[in-house]
């Protein structure tokens, strides 16, 4: 098994979101012989209501970041308007999502819905051969001649969990020139420096693109509205309330405004988020614990699994593995964890692995507790 690389010249349309990582990406593409041409994604009709203050996403600075970027390279550079897809695909969906009591991951979801389907099918259309992007994730040629998704060299900068939505196809027509990197993000920002780019200082981007000020819960309420609804214990005893259910997360501990402590002075987090009676139901953390799951529209990064099989999986995008037996069913992903597992929401995603190799990616739609937790019936 060896890391794809091109035998000929591609037309590479390199995505270039106005961060280092992309910029030092488009540059490694030239570098490698293709005919490149820089876009910069428009992913929202009033960008301005964008997050400020280069973040490397989304804003107008990070437009212009990009183009200058591109003239530093030397390829042609285009602004795509893909704002009423972001909104329809990414945004809307993360709303509905935390409306519905889930904990969505939109990173995830524009990978899948923006960079890797409408960019690479408009890009296929106007005849390019790839798409290429600064994620740190590897595509290899397996034995059978098929395209793999794996782990980037650099663990530490590894982005394959936000990528496992990606199918062979998709794989087929994709490039991530940091993949193979060896090398500190100190030494890429050194790269760019030495390459010229501007953006080599340049901070990177955290937290959510289209919520201007970072505040997630503020951002759900101007559009689902407050809503007044209980905190509970495991009982249905009422500790307090709260102005909107989708304001928690599962394995949630701060900010929970319960007015007295529980009666074994412990801590309490989220267990469960029910939008049907707005209810907000908390308790211990071993409460929390988790052996088993129900994940739904699984997307393969090759051919779909036969039988169950062992692997490890990934829950969120900085954490770790953990080894799981999965089998898919009848369009469902069913999970067994070999050890108990906390903080897992309904919404997110599961990305398994075998070794380096991305399986699969799958959405999380009900939990089931250890029998030792008060309750063993499927939550979510």
């Amino acid at each position: 098994m060896t890391q794809t690389t091109p035998h000929r010249p591609l037309r590479v349309l390199a995505a270039m979101s106005g961060g280092v990582d992309s910029a030092v990406a488009a540059a490694r593409a030239v570098e490698a012989g293709h005919d490149v041409t820089g876009v910069h994604l428009a992913l929202s009709a009033n960008p301005q209501s964008f997050r400020t203050g280069a973040r490397g996403c989304c804003t107008i600075e990070d437009s212009r970041d990009a183009r200058r970027a591109a003239d530093v390279i030397g390829i042609p550079f285009y602004v795509w308007d893909l704002a009423e897809r972001f909104r329809e695909d990414v945004v809307e969906d993360f709303i509905a999502e935390y409306e519905a009591g889930r904990t969505p991951n939109p990173c995830l979801r524009c990978n899948e819905k923006i960079k890797f389907a409408a960019l690479l099918d408009k890009a296929l259309a106007l005849g390019f051969d790839a798409v290429c992007t600064g994620h740190y994730a590897t595509v290899v040629t397996g034995a059978d001649g098929g395209r793999e998704l794996h782990r980037a060299s650099d663990m530490a900068k590894d982005q394959s969990y936000v990528l496992g939505v990606l199918d062979e196809r998709q794989l087929a027509h994709a490039l991530f020139p940091l993949g193979d990197t060896l090398t500190t993000k100190d030494e890429i920002r050194a790269e760019a420096e030495r390459r010229g780019l501007a953006v080599a200082k340049k901070p990177d981007s955290h937290d959510i693109c289209f919520i201007a000020d970072g505040d997630t819960q503020g951002f759900l309420a101007d559009r689902l509205g407050r809503a007044e609804g209980d905190i509970v214990d495991e009982s249905g005893a009422r500790l307090g309330t709260h102005d909107g259910a989708f304001g928690f997360t599962i394995g949630q501990r701060k900010g929970l405004r319960i007015g007295h402590p529980a009666p074994d002075g412990k801590p309490r987090y989220v267990l469960d988020i029910s939008p049907v009676n707005n209810t907000v139901t908390v308790g211990p953390a071993e409460a929390l614990d988790v052996t088993e799951l129900t994940a739904i529209r699984p997307r393969w990064c090759g051919a779909a699994p036969e039988g169950p099989g062992a692997y490890t999986a990934q829950l969120r995008a900085h954490g770790g593995e953990t080894p799981v037996t999965a089998v898919a069913v009848d369009g469902e992903l069913r999970v067994v964890f070999a050890e108990p597992v906390r903080g897992v929401a309904p919404g997110q995603a599961i990305v398994l692995y075998d070794g380096t190799r991305v399986v699969g990616s799958a959405t999380i739609s009900a939990t089931r507790r250890t029998a030792a937790s008060a309750s063993a019936a499927p939550v979510g």
